[in-house]
């Protein structure tokens, strides 16, 4: 349980849940349950609430009569009900004492996807899968629905942009709104479905044309529940920050104005969170990293913190930007912009002439950027020893040549232990004037990208390290191993590629994972193999419990280096700074209070992630809409039991091959070998295989891409197709998912 319900105790809440799970024959009444337990007089007061709050998380259920018992106990499941598109749903049980549990379409209603519902367990099906109906919503998710207007018949109806929420919308304009056919507007539910009924609602907002590109950020904004808009509050707030640093500002701050440093970013960055600067020992090297000192110009609990942490992070689409933090501080103040004085935390990190952290030291300071150089002429620079020197770099060079000696060093090292580095393309998509999708591009990661991306890595692990020497509460980014299920997966997938790799289901190391990913490079099953493990794994997340990361092989690690964009990093400062004061300067953080924003910035990261996500595939989608009929070469991305995910080489972007489009033969799915095969001909498809088709169909709302194999006829029966080649400008991806 996260939060203590009413004025209740955690022991008395234990008793409560053990009363029901051990000693109670049958559901217990409120009254019951005051006079079995023993309660002080607040307590028994303070039952009622607590009963309610225990049912609103799912750990109980009242039944009719007002009597309460454990879900389980009488053959229910209380959870979130995700519903998929075609119409079926699962319910995640909200204690997590059992599997989901599958409700068939037909027993869905009167829920939405998100609803909090009871479900009754059934029966099993044919495949001895557990199947369950919806009895009750306890809580409704949607109150605000985003579709597109429609009138049928003279009735006005609303369909929603989310495929998962499956009934339309009856609603009526009202008052003064002019709304069109095709527009896409804002809706309030006011009668929820019911059994036999659909709900109905009203247009609360015309948001506009759907090919808008501020319409789309708007309905990606509210569909996925993120701030759009600062309160007036907040903008007020951050207006009051006075827009350059002041000398009073200066007094117990270490002056680091005469050190070199630059910031490394890329050509449309507009806000710096952090510079480098370097200098060769006489054994080794010194880096110093300046991170922006967001914490000096943001209190907590100010209307700008309070703003901060709702959004959690920044949300980046193709061409826009949702900041954490007003502009007046994200891309004023707080950028390390070239030229002027900026406060920072600095964190001065010296290492032998192998790469070791020999020592550390942190400090709060003001420097002075020198120059903002973009990651495509350092990399430029530092990848041609005959490259043409941009004037704005010459004074750097030296300074960029021993940047890359210890990046180098130090990326050699993280490999050595087992840190994972994937090798997974990515895509960049090019807007023009108006917004819409000009062109896809291969993304390419370079020598620049690793070197910055390491002194990050480097900056955030020895902070951790250091906060963990002091036993100080912290918030860590923590990556879990993966689950022995998942690499027994594994294995049997790689076994088929006779890599002579023994992959353990049982506590696997990094180590052994990158071994692998270091003897598959440059070889055709190359990109399957990273991609099937980069599934295989866990997502990262924020938690106040140190658990280290799997995925960089670290035992200590946290988020310091972007205190601009993401809430975590902005109080990992607030800790650093109170220890560097030695407690003068700052709040004690509470332990909850820690765990609160943890679990709060997961899942706006989550939010966020899907958000992106989304926009990119609507961009996508919208720049192959004139393109059906067209054919183009591509390479199977993933395969399902439905059908195969195929990315065009030619544009980058990804449609889907329904299983039931193949007409040459029974396609079977085998799972542990990620593929479909013919039954007849025994043509297979898996990650990795080349394939030639032609784009079917583009839904722009679902955001679906409906792709056709060309001449199936002539494939060769008993060809087993599999990776021959990787793609062009493979970049080297740190995976996002890990990190």
């Amino acid at each position: 349980m996260s939060l203590l319900p009413g004025d209740m105790s955690r022991f008395v809440l234990s008793e409560i849940l053990d009363l029901l799970q051990k000693h109670a024959r049958r559901p217990l009444s409120l009254r019951e349950i005051q006079e079995t337990l023993d309660l002080s007089a607040g307590e028994r007061k303070a039952l009622g609430r607590t009963m309610k709050s225990l049912v609103k998380e799912g750990s109980l259920v009242q039944l009719k009569g007002g009597r309460f018992a454990l879900p389980k106990k009488v053959n229910l499941v209380v959870g979130r009900l995700s519903l998929h598109r075609d119409g079926y749903g699962f319910v995640s049980p909200a204690d997590g004492g059992r599997d989901d549990l599958f409700i068939p379409a037909r027993h869905i209603r009167p829920a939405m996807h998100g609803d909090l519902v009871v479900a009754r367990l059934e029966h099993s099906n044919r495949s001895g899968r557990p199947e369950g109906r919806v009895i009750r919503v306890e809580q409704r998710a949607h109150r605000l629905v985003v579709g597109r207007y429609r009138v049928e018949h003279g009735v006005g109806f609303v369909l929603p942009v989310d495929p998962r929420i499956h009934d339309a919308l009856l609603v009526s304009p009202g008052g003064d709104l002019e709304v069109g056919p095709e527009q896409m507007v804002l809706a309030e539910i006011e009668s929820y479905p019911g059994r036999t009924r659909g709900a109905v609602g009203r247009i609360r907002e015309v948001l506009g044309d759907a090919t808008d590109p501020d319409v789309e950020i708007r309905i990606a904004a509210i569909q996925f529940n993120l701030p759009y808009e600062f309160p007036a509050a907040v903008l007020a707030e951050a207006g009051k920050v006075t827009p350059r640093v002041k000398k009073s500002e200066l007094t117990g701050r270490e002056d680091l104005r005469a050190i070199n440093f630059v910031t490394i970013d890329g050509e449309t960055a507009r806000d710096f969170d952090d510079a480098v600067a370097i200098r060769r020992l006489e054994e080794g090297y010194r880096l110093t990293v300046a991170i922006a000192d967001v914490a000096h110009y943001v209190a907590v609990g100010s209307e700008v913190d309070k703003e901060a942490l709702a959004r959690g992070t920044s949300v980046y689409f193709p061409g826009a930007c949702l900041p954490m933090l007003p502009e007046a501080l994200s891309n004023g103040i707080c950028s390390l912009n070239p030229g002027v004085d900026r406060l920072v935390l600095a964190a001065e990190l010296d290492f032998d002439a192998r790469g070791r952290r020999t020592a550390v030291r942190f400090c709060e300071g003001v420097m002075r950027s020198r120059a903002r150089l973009p990651y495509t002429e350092v990399a430029d620079l530092l990848g041609e020893a005959n490259a043409e020197v941009p004037a704005a770099i010459q004074d750097f060079v030296g300074d960029l040549e021993i940047m890359r000696e210890l990046a180098e060093l130090r990326i050699a090292l993280r490999q050595q232990r087992g840190s994972l580095d994937f090798d997974l393309p990515e895509t960049q998509i090019r807007l023009d004037l108006q917004g819409r999708t000009e062109d896809i591009v291969r993304m390419e990661r370079n020598l620049a990208h690793r070197l910055i991306e390491d002194f990050m890595l480097a900056a955030n692990e020895a902070v951790a390290s250091w906060l963990v020497q002091l036993q100080q509460p912290m918030i860590f980014r923590v990556h879990e191993a993966p689950g022995e299920g998942k690499m027994a997966d594994f294995q049997e997938f790689i076994s088929h590629f006779n890599q002579g790799v023994s992959v353990p289901a049982a506590g696997v190391r990094p180590k052994i994972l990158q071994e692998l990913l270091e003897r598959v490079a440059g070889r055709p099953e190359e990109y399957v193999i990273n991609q099937v493990l980069l599934r295989s794994l866990p997502q990262a997340y924020y938690s106040t419990i140190n658990i280290g990361h799997f995925g960089l092989a670290a035992d200590d690690y946290c988020h310091f280096t972007s205190p601009i964009r993401r809430y975590p990093d902005l109080t990992v400062h607030r800790i650093l700074k109170r220890q560097l004061s030695g407690g003068v300067h700052g709040k004690v953080v509470d332990a909850g209070y820690l765990e609160e924003i943890a679990g709060r910035s997961s899942s706006a990261e989550r939010r966020a992630m899907e958000a992106e996500r989304d926009i990119v595939n609507l961009k996508k989608c919208q720049y192959v809409a004139d393109k059906v009929g067209e054919k183009y070469h591509g390479m199977v991305t993933s395969v399902h039991a439905f059908g195969m995910f195929v990315e065009l080489r030619e544009i980058f972007v990804e449609g889907l091959v329904h299983v039931s489009s193949l007409e040459d033969d029974f396609y079977q799915y085998e799972a542990e070998r990620h593929r479909l095969i013919g039954m007849n001909r025994r043509c297979a498809f898996t990650i990795g295989t080349p394939v030639r088709v032609t784009v079917h169909k583009v839904d722009l709302d679902r955001r679906e891409i409906d792709l056709r194999l060309v001449d199936q006829q002539q494939t060769s029966p008993g060809k087993n197709h599999s990776a021959r080649g990787k793609p062009k400008q493979r970049r080297r991806a740190t995976g996002a998912r890990t990190r």
